[in-house]
């Protein structure tokens, strides 16, 4: 091997020592160290002025009805809570009063909720193995309109469509016509 050669491979295995007699030395690292924390868990106030909800429900189960809501129905909480002016969240826009009552959306969610009751109280649990309840989701499926139901065309075969049986040629309606 010329100089140069034998210079640059003992500087690699040089190299290659020392990173591993470092490597060796640095202090070991609890496992997750490194990851960032877990978020604590947010706690929800609790929640006011509620109609239709049971009165004791706590904040944290509130929010997770909002939730399953706002997915059935494809949308967001301001559909239903007015902002509130007075109230600036960190990003310099009004946080939402979830009390207040002044959104029209908010007494029609009202109505929607009771029927939705309605309908599992009195018809859907008086059906032997009626399955899953009305929710949101049974009509809007993810849209804040319901869905429309739309049903597929009934095909009813005719005398035109029945095949004939097999080794026989069907006849059209004028060669019946003319027999």
């Amino acid at each position: 091997m010329p100089g140069s050669a034998r210079r640059v491979m003992a500087a690699l295995l040089a190299a290659g020592v020392i990173a591993a007699a470092t490597a060796a030395q640095a202090p070991a690292v609890p496992p997750g160290a490194g990851a960032p924390p877990l978020a604590e868990p947010r706690a929800y106030s609790a929640p006011t002025n509620l109609k239709v909800l049971p009165k004791d429900a706590t904040g944290q189960q509130v929010h997770e009805i909002m939730e399953q809501w706002t997915a059935a129905l494809g949308t967001h909480c301001d559909s239903c809570h007015a902002e509130d002016h007075n109230n600036i969240g960190p990003n310099g826009r009004p946080l939402l009063n979830f009390a207040a009552d002044a959104k029209p959306m908010k007494a029609v969610a009202r109505i929607m909720v009771a029927m939705t009751e309605k309908i599992n109280v009195d018809y859907v649990i008086k059906i032997d193995s009626s399955g899953a309840p009305v929710t949101c989701g049974t009509c809007h499926r993810g849209h804040l309109g319901p869905e429309p139901f739309v049903a597929a065309p009934l095909v009813r075969p005719s005398a035109l469509q029945v095949p004939p049986p097999s080794g026989e040629r069907q006849l059209s309606s004028q060669e019946n016509a003319e027999q």
